[in-house]
């Protein structure tokens, strides 16, 4: 799933094609907004929200779209069409260039007054201005006997992160995942070195936390599972978090994270 990083480079994408275009079309591929017409109106901008987008439009309205897995927003000239097999959900053109939204996992359209009913969940988000630690570590300190990899994907404590970031942030902590929420010394430092890689990664496709952006040298843990760690050579664990079917990926070193 896309983190906080990818969505925010790609509410940057949108507004770089639509801010300020008045749309020639709107094409709503849910049932349940496919009368939905937007044309004639101007995009006023898109702001990301954790891994959120927020499309808003003249006249009130905002357009949310989700990810998901495998969602995408791609930017191409108006009038072209998408690649045979896109499984096209929203296209959202101007006289220029149109959004084409591709297997995006949801699609709302609110009256931006009520925005807060579909992201009013969220905690703060580490990549937005409403970015605060102290909320942060306060909602992870709700639930003290919750494990702390479980708690760093709860979008209700802080938004964005994701099993990337929650694997590269434990790492460089020293964390084990499954420890408690509780028995964390420095929620603090957490939570600000998990804002630290989002933004560092904000604004370049791909995710680098070890500072070499050669392809096999970006991660420390995430995707290296079975080779040995960079630091101590112990070989990178992987495994499920969380019950089913909500279980995600985690990936560790047992000899710089011991449990």
């Amino acid at each position: 799933m896309p983190e906080g990083d990818a969505v925010h480079r790609t509410a940057a994408r949108l507004r770089g094609a639509l801010d300020g275009q008045v749309l020639t079309r709107s094409d709503f591929r849910v049932p349940r907004y496919a009368t939905t017409d937007l044309s004639g109106r101007e995009v006023l901008t898109t702001v990301s929200r954790g891994k959120h987008l927020l499309t808003r439009v003249e006249g009130g309205v905002t357009v949310h779209t989700h990810l998901r897995m495998d969602g995408s927003w791609r930017i191409m000239p108006s009038g072209r069409r998408p690649p045979p097999g896109d499984q096209v959900r929203l296209i959202l053109a101007c006289r220029q260039w149109q959004a084409v939204g591709v297997r995006l996992g949801m699609v709302d359209v609110v009256a931006t007054s009520d925005e807060e009913q579909l992201v009013g969940h969220l905690g703060p988000d580490l990549l937005g201005p409403d970015w605060d630690p102290d909320e942060a570590v306060r909602r992870l300190r709700q639930a003290p006997d919750r494990t702390i990899g479980e708690a760093l994907l709860d979008q209700r404590n802080l938004a964005g992160i994701g099993t990337i970031y929650r694997a590269e942030t434990l790492f460089l902590r020293g964390v084990w995942p499954w420890r408690r929420v509780g028995d964390v010394e420095d929620l603090g430092a957490l939570v600000t070195l998990a804002h630290r890689l989002l933004d560092a990664n904000k604004s370049h496709a791909g995710t680098v936390t070890t500072g070499d952006r050669r392809p096999a040298n970006q991660t420390w843990v995430y995707g290296r599972a079975g080779r040995p760690c960079r630091r101590c050579g112990t070989r990178i664990s992987r495994g499920e978090m969380g019950a089913q079917p909500q279980e995600r990926l985690i990936l560790w070193c047992g000899g710089c994270q011991p449990g």
